[in-house]
């Protein structure tokens, strides 16, 4: 992760110039100069998040400057087959999304299918044909 630490870190001296060159052609326009300097904040606590991860796990064959692609090779994670889980939590998300532009009553339905469609998402695997 020693890769993608360096890649955020860098980010934030250069969105900083950006937010500060912003703040001076714009005469310090409160919004968008404190957007850009938040968002090297957030750039920032990103690269840091990643390093400190960085020092508690193993290195990755990504982080080998000599490293070979076939170090890479095997399983990568358990995926869910047949899931349809992440569909109907776009649903809900769209339709919550749908109630901020219409009316608080559809972002209550949005956020009610979503908390099911999120529920059943994270219990797939503890019941029916994927149970383990």
């Amino acid at each position: 992760m020693k890769i993608e630490t360096r890649l955020f870190a860098a980010l934030v001296p250069f969105f900083v110039v950006v937010a500060t060159a912003y703040g001076f052609l714009s005469e310090f326009e409160p919004v968008g100069t404190a957007a850009l300097y938040l968002l090297a904040a957030l750039v920032g606590m990103i690269a840091g998040y990643l390093g400190l991860t960085a020092r508690h796990i193993d290195a990755r064959p990504e982080d080998d400057p000599d490293g070979e692609i076939a170090q890479g090779a095997g399983e990568l994670g358990t995926f869910a087959p047949w899931s349809w889980w992440p569909l109907v939590l776009a649903a809900a998300a769209a339709t919550c999304f749908l109630g901020l532009a219409v009316g608080w009553w559809v972002f209550y339905i949005g956020a009610a299918f979503g908390v099911v469609a999120l529920a059943g998402w994270v219990m797939e695997y503890s019941r029916g044909l994927h149970a383990h």
